[in-house]
């Protein structure tokens, strides 16, 4: 039997053409990409005025014209060049890349697929010059009349590779892509006066601005501005500035999170992770935190050289920055009154002066439908579950014995209060205030995401906790500057929420658990079985200990002891729920955190549930016990605040023609 040899395939240069549009193909995959190379060549030129002209979506004609440094004649040939820059003086330059490009690729790339027409000149010529590609074609440059500074002209985009001409969208998509990218870099360069006109219409004139807020407000309106909670951290190398927006302004998607870092925007997935676990507990599921945040770092910190759009960064020391990042964030949110305001918002102001030290350690209602909910409220004070608490107050059935300033009467000003904010009757009973400080979840400094105490410095606040309930759902109060309505059960999930994590993450406890003297067997689906098992020592960890019993089903030994009453079947499945649809090894951290907050959801009072002048007083004074009572763990706003001047305009009395 003959065997054929194989014909070896002859390894050949490749012409230069061809090169350029094997470039072009990555680097240049739309007409925005087109856009945004020439616009970062204008800012690394030193442009202080750039003007961009587009139409047909890019794909006829993209001008961009600068005011920078210009070039001579002798340099147009070589900027057509691949890998020709004048950005990398020497070898070493690429570690410590100081400017938007550097690989030499973009005017090549563009000049290989493209009518491409450049004129420049230098402050020292008096006349400039003209030089032409055509598909890759370069013709000699010839003198022309033109200002200081760089006027790039593309034409025809992708006449000569047609099937890259079918792959671009309509007009109009396109002409959003390429918006989408001067706006990048208009937000990162407010330093730099921008223009943008489509078809002869001006879409953005944009004018130097020491104020970055006005120039974000140029893109995305009042609603964002307004919102926008101001962030400066620096420990001497990372500095971080910049903006995220309050809560209650959010998106479906991550698109508008911009982040630069050095000037350049950059796209990061642990960066956008730590935006995101910033606003755990004050987003709903599905919307996605805005921000507007410059990074500046050294640039031997970081290495540019890994993606040829320069979108991608890696960093020496990710976890630093990430750190870093997230603290920063929530600091400010821990020092900001995030309260959803009704009507026109104001200037998020600090409001450290509006915490306070608990007046007394203060508890719930306990009947029979509550005494799982006081369970949870005695085993966060004390570690412990009383379960004999309602026959021990004999109240079982009866009117709650709940007092929640014990032996004074005061509601507005509670006797006995000492300098801190804690009263004799607190300090008698042996009851333990929140502590000062807790330990972190792990090194990244993620814990302080869900409960720090009480600001023991702070002042005591001007409010009035006389408040009444509406609906048996809503409580209102007020306060000097307007009214408060306040969801009752979300404030109350968020309080015992904050109380039974203070309880586990500080003191690195775990959760109680009670032994079933019967094992339970739950049918699972094989894909709830899988994760069960997969995550089983994270379960036994927050009270649920699981074993294999044959095909489908499993054993459940132990049960969280805060939840009595509820099926450990269906509390399992709802956790599996989670780990399933994280499609991955899901963080204990997270974990424990969503059981934690299904425990101060089932615990927490229900809308419909009556309360008592002292119930509605106790749980307003808990509203300041903790820094984040503004949104419940799952994201939803505790209270809506209506500003007197909001109120006033509503009720036409702000004006010349209001009546007293």
């Amino acid at each position: 039997m003959t065997t054929t040899a194989k014909k070896l395939p002859t390894i050949r240069q490749l012409p230069a053409n061809l090169i350029n549009q094997i470039a072009a193909g990555e680097v240049i995959e739309r007409p925005a990409s087109v856009v945004k190379e020439l616009l970062e060549n204008s800012i690394d030129a030193g442009a202080r005025r750039i003007e961009v002209t587009i139409a047909g979506g890019g794909s006829e004609l993209i001008r961009i014209s600068d005011d920078g440094c210009g070039m001579t004649p002798e340099q147009l040939p070589l900027a057509v060049s691949s890998h020709a820059t004048s950005k990398l003086p020497d070898d070493e330059s690429l570690f410590h890349v100081a400017t938007l490009g550097f690989r030499g690729e973009a005017i090549a790339s563009i000049g290989s697929v493209s009518h491409l027409t450049i004129r420049s000149r230098t402050e020292s010529e008096d006349s400039g010059s003209e030089l032409a590609v055509r598909g890759g074609v370069i013709e000699s440059p010839v003198p022309c009349g033109c200002p200081t500074g760089t006027v790039m002209e593309v034409r025809n985009l992708f006449f000569n590779t047609p099937v890259r001409h079918r792959f671009l969208k309509t007009a109009q998509t396109e002409r959003g892509h390429i918006v989408e990218a001067f706006t990048r870099l208009a937000l990162a360069n407010p330093q730099i006066h921008f223009v943008l006109t489509n078809n002869d219409k001006q879409l953005y004139d944009l004018p130097v601005t020491e104020r970055w807020a006005a120039r974000i407000e140029a893109f995305f309106g009042a609603e964002v501005s307004e919102s926008l909670i101001p962030i400066n951290s620096d420990d001497g190398q990372i500095k971080i500035s910049g903006y995220v927006c309050d809560p209650s302004v959010s998106r479906g998607n991550n698109r508008m999170q911009y982040l630069f870092l050095n000037g350049r925007h950059i796209r990061d997935r642990a960066l956008q992770h730590a935006l995101g676990e910033s606003y755990r507990g004050m987003l709903m599921v599905g919307r996605h935190p805005v921000c507007f945040l410059r990074m500046d770092m050294p640039a031997d910190m970081i290495d540019v050289n890994v993606h040829p759009s320069k979108l991608e960064v890696r960093f020496t020391d990710g976890g630093r920055i990430y750190s870093r990042l997230l603290q920063s964030l929530r600091h400010q949110f821990l020092t900001t009154n995030l309260t959803q305001r009704v009507g026109p918002p104001e200037p998020i102001k600090d409001d450290s002066e509006l915490r306070k030290q608990p007046s007394s350690e203060l508890g719930l209602p306990v009947s029979v439908e509550q005494q799982q909910r006081q369970a949870v409220i005695d085993w966060a004070r004390t570690g412990q579950t009383n379960n004999d608490h309602a026959n021990r107050d004999g109240q079982l059935g009866g009117t709650p014995a709940f007092q929640p300033f014990p032996g004074n009467n005061s509601i507005l000003n509670p006797a006995g209060a000492n300098a801190t904010g804690t009263t004799n009757t607190d300090m008698a009973s042996g009851a333990t205030p929140p502590p000062k400080e807790q330990a972190p979840w792990d090194s990244t400094g993620a814990s302080q995401a869900n409960t720090l105490p009480p600001n023991p410095e702070a002042d005591q606040p001007s409010v009035c906790y006389l408040g009444f309930q509406v609906h048996n759902r809503y409580l209102v109060t007020q306060d000097e500057s307007g009214m408060v309505v306040i969801d009752q059960h979300a404030l109350h999930e968020r309080v015992l929420y904050e109380r039974v994590c203070a309880k586990v993450l500080s003191e690195n406890a775990s959760l109680e658990s009670q032994r079933l003297l019967v094992p339970e067997p739950v049918s699972l689906t094989p894909a709830e079985r899988t994760a069960a098992l997969e995550v089983k020592e994270t379960l036994a960890r927050i009270g649920i200990e699981i074993d294999e019993f044959g095909g489908e089903t499993i054993l459940i030994h132990s049960y969280p002891a805060m939840l009595p009453k509820t099926s450990p079947g269906d509390m399992l499945r709802t956790l599996l729920e989670s780990v399933i649809s994280a499609g991955k090894q899901p963080d204990p951290k997270d974990l424990l955190n969503h059981l934690l907050s299904t425990i101060a959801c089932k615990a927490a009072v229900k809308a419909g549930d009556p309360l008592n002048s002292q119930e509605i007083t106790s749980l307003l004074e808990q509203k300041d016990l903790y820094h984040e009572t503004h949104h419940c763990p799952h994201g939803r706003p505790t209270a809506l605040f209506f500003s007197r001047d909001e109120l006033d305009r509503m009720f036409g009395r702000l004006g010349p023609r209001a009546r007293s």
